[in-house]
């Protein structure tokens, strides 16, 4: 039997050999029968996932990952899943995800490049160290390949196409082989307005909410002391002190797309027992981001002459420019480009019956965010400028000269850049001989060197662009580890793993972890397994190095609106975030329990209970209190306000400033259950059954409560964006030269609108919404294989249509009638596929 190392252990063992720890295997084969073009598609239809998985679905420019993807096991979140390429560490993506979520973006590893991927289900901290709390996804790399095979795919939605073309050539000497991969992926806009009832903010028509922004086009001023829409503003969009604008039709549901790679992979033989391997990748992606004009309000401090030409109000005073939006200017929009390369050099081999590797890796990410003086970026300075000179007339809704618009319009620029150098040694084999068999061991040292950085535009730091969401983060570290690991045969059939890790970080200190693990093989057709072991996450390094920092949220100002009604509408107010040095690292504790059945050489049944504890867990200061402590007070520096209008106590609320803490905690556990079919014979053909089903029995966090002085826990399962239910199957049937495969995707049903009054106080444990409804999707397949070297593919993804079902949101990122974390809008996705072998 060929020995192999599988994630979860860094003992080589037999091939056949059972895993005390739920291992999901999908290989080169079932890769190509899934009909999948990117590892996000997968991913996001994996049982195991949950919420945090995110992709470029949905990535508008108020993201702060555009054009990235990451997977997040058990839902816990995008850093609490390790990512790993053949085993090793890469770098991060340059830019973070909602700020602070760092994350291995999925999008810089082509499909074509990957001979399987791994998904340990499972905490694995004392085997690699940090961020491995839900699990670890190991993607292994095609190598060692021989000949050359090239594969032409196309695909189309109402609206939407995806097309690739990927080509591996590998050539074997007597002690080498080098396997070159090439692949280019490109993906064309699907906007909003190209789906029926996707493409408005105001839902009230399909029972949902009217999230409308007060920043309208018309806009609406402050005239002698009181707030008046312009009056041009349209019947339909007028409230009594604001005329709201529909940003709908600004969104992009997946934004065009380019990716590039390039990877290289060799190994020759320079001794009988040494060999020296390389892994080199280089990967081109450029991706669009897109939202509606620039948003405007009393913070920017815009005014506008009481003799300004256009001036449609009776007043002798300068007005004051309350909410406007610069629609004449166009949308938003980002043009980005990330490069990723990585570099790994080592030598292994072996001595006296004990493997070793060495090896040296040099991992970077840079990306650029751009923005040119046609892509709507509006400086408030040149606007100010062209109002007071009566070239820019901001009433009536107007479409200003384009020579203006010119003048008034800036080029933007925001940087990132993530490093990552290692070194790493490691040795396994047997130990000693016992009369139960060998134990095993392996041992391992590694240094690794992390760094990030987040530069946004000066402009953004001078405070002259308005309405997006800004980062800035520069942070590094040095971690040094060391582990063991070892696998005692006990007596009755009983394994026993024992692992242990150290880690000593630079900035927060030293962490031990270990692990435990039993696997009782009962008899060939059942075998019973238990894990157990501690885990930590450390703070981002966005966490700790993140400078003032912007996202957007929808809420009501309840303390404004008792002052002045003009403040009463729910809209977009600006939450500012700094990092916080003294984090201390998320702890966590894993434990699995389960069974493998196998009844019929060709069945197989497992099924595993779960749980994951985490404590310390960094989060947000809770909104609420800050909210409640100190935006009732005009002069607080936590709750930043305009200067109040004559005989009023309260000004217009423009940020809050927020930071981080380890505070939460939180424990998720459910059931896992997999069904697998190989070789039944039905209709002269073999047919192949699958199902991979995964159940969230609990997912409670606790965290602080709206006053900041007490705890309290919910429970997010069967929440928003927290399914109970979500399984996946597949019947393959196979007969000479045709294969036919069906797939069905399942996500359960979920609670809508966990902020039930989108008053800023999520309160999804009091209240009881509507149901989300399920997704249930079905793809198909058909493959020929009777052409030599070829094989064709032809299938559907969602093949009957399946819209995704209506939600209210959360007044955060789904603001448009469905969750767009969890359903597809894409709708039937067909394409073919051709591989050629020679």
């Amino acid at each position: 039997m060929e020995e192999v190392a599988v994630v979860g252990s860094r003992i080589s063992r037999n091939a056949e050999f059972e895993t005390a720890t739920p291992i999901q295997v999908m290989d080169r084969e079932a890769l190509e029968k899934s009909g999948y073009t990117n590892l996000q598609q997968m991913f996001e239809k994996n049982p195991a996932a949950g919420n945090g998985t995110f992709s470029t679905r949905g990535n508008n420019q108020d993201s702060t990952a555009n054009g990235a993807a990451a997977v997040s096991l058990r839902g816990m979140g995008a850093d609490a899943t390790l990512v790993l390429v053949n085993g090793r560490r890469v770098a991060i993506s340059a830019f973070a995800e909602s700020i602070t979520t760092n994350f291995v973006d999925i999008n810089s590893i082509p499909l074509a490049a990957i001979e399987r991927v791994e998904v340990l289900k499972d905490g694995a901290s004392a085997i690699y160290g940090s961020d491995a709390v839900a699990g670890v996804v190991n993607l292994v790399l095609r190598e060692d390949f021989e000949g050359a095979e090239v594969s032409v795919d196309y695909g189309g939605a109402d609206g939407y196409d995806e097309q690739s073309t990927s080509a591996i050539w590998g050539v074997n000497g007597d002690n080498s082989n080098l396997t070159v991969i090439f692949d280019h992926q490109t993906n064309s806009t699907l906007s909003s307005t190209e789906r029926s009832g996707l493409d408005t903010a105001d839902q009230s028509f399909r029972g949902g909410m009217d999230f409308r922004s007060s920043r309208g086009y018309p806009g609406s001023f402050a005239v002698d002391g009181e707030f008046r829409p312009d009056p041009a503003c349209p019947p339909a969009q007028a409230t009594d002190t604001a005329c709201v604008y529909d940003y709908g039709p600004w969104t992009l549901l997946t934004p065009e797309a380019e990716r590039t790679g390039v990877m290289l992979l060799g190994n020759s033989h320079v001794s009988d027992s040494v060999e020296f391997f390389t892994e080199m990748a280089f990967q081109h992606n450029t991706s669009s981001a897109q939202g509606a004009p620039t948003p405007l309000d009393a913070d920017a401090g815009l005014t506008v002459p009481a003799d300004h030409p256009d001036n449609p109000f009776d007043s002798s005073a300068d007005l004051e420019i309350y909410r406007y939006r610069t629609v004449d200017a166009g949308a938003r929009q980002w043009s980005i480009e990330t490069d990723n390369l990585r570099g790994v050099f080592g030598l292994r081999g072996s001595v006296s019956n004990w493997n070793w590797e060495a090896s040296v890796q040099r991992s970077r990410s840079e990306s650029t965010q751009t923005g040119d003086r046609s892509q709507g970026w509006v400086r408030t300075d040149l606007l100010q400028r062209e109002i007071d000179a009566g070239r820019y007339n901001p009433f009536g809704g107007v479409q200003n000269p384009q020579s203006v618009i010119d003048a008034i319009t800036t080029s933007l620029v925001r940087q990132g850049k993530s490093q990552l150098t290692s070194a790493n040694f490691t040795i396994d084999g047997n130990l000693l001989d016992t009369s139960n068999g060998a134990i095993a061991m392996a041992a391992g040292v590694e240094h690794r060197e992390e760094e990030v950085s987040d530069i946004p535009d000066d402009q953004f730091q001078r405070g002259l662009i308005f309405g997006t969401e800004s980062v800035s983060a520069s942070a590094s570290r040095d971690i040094s580890s060391a582990f063991v690991e070892f696998a005692i045969p006990l007596p009755a059939n009983v394994d026993l793993t024992l692992a242990g890790r150290y880690d000593d970080y630079s900035d927060f200190g030293s962490t031990t972890n270990p692990m435990a693990n039993l696997l009782w093989t009962a008899s060939d057709q059942l075998s019973l397994r238990a894990s157990w072991g501690t885990g930590f996450r450390a703070p981002s390094l966005a966490q700790i190095g993140l400078g003032p920092s912007e996202e957007s949220l929808f809420f009501e100002d309840t303390y404004g609106c008792a002052v002045n009604s003009a403040y009463c509408a729910s809209t977009d107010y600006n939450i500012v975030f700094s990092g916080n040095p003294d984090l201390e690292p998320e702890e966590s504790e894993s434990f699995n329990i389960g069974a493998v059945l196998k009844p019929l050489d060709a069945v197989q049944v497992s099924l595993d209970y779960w749980s994951v504890t985490q404590e310390g867990k960094i989060d947000e200061v809770p909104f609420g209190y800050l909210y409640g402590l100190y935006c009732n007070d005009q002069d607080s520096d936590i709750c930043v306000r305009s200067d109040p209008l004559p005989g009023e106590t309260l000004g217009g609320l423009q940020s809050i400033n927020s930071g981080f803490i380890n505070i939460g905690e939180q424990t998720v556990s459910g059931v896992d259950l997999s069904l697998l079919y190989s070789g039944l014979p039905l209709a002269g053909g073999d047919l192949g059954l699958r199902l991979d089903y995964s159940y969230l029995a609990e997912f409670e966090r606790v965290e602080l409560d709206a006053s900041g002085e007490n705890f309290l826990t919910r429970d997010l399962a069967g929440e928003y964006e927290y399914p109970q239910h979500r399984w996946a199957a597949s019947a393959d049937w196979a007969r000479e030269s045709f294969a036919f495969t069906l797939g069905l995707n399942y996500i359960g049903e979920f609670e809508d609108t966990p902020d039930i009054d989108f008053d800023g106080t999520l309160d999804y444990d009091n209240n009881r919404s509507r149901i989300v409804d399920a997704f249930l999707t079905v793809n198909l397949q058909a493959r020929y294989t009777g052409f030599e070297n070829v094989v064709l593919s032809l299938g559907a993804d969602n093949a009957l249509d399946e819209a995704p079902p209506f939600a209210i949101g959360d007044g955060d990122s789904d603001l448009y009638g469905y969750v767009s974390s969890q359903h597809d809008p894409r709708g039937r996705f067909v394409y073919g596929k051709m591989v050629y072998s020679f």
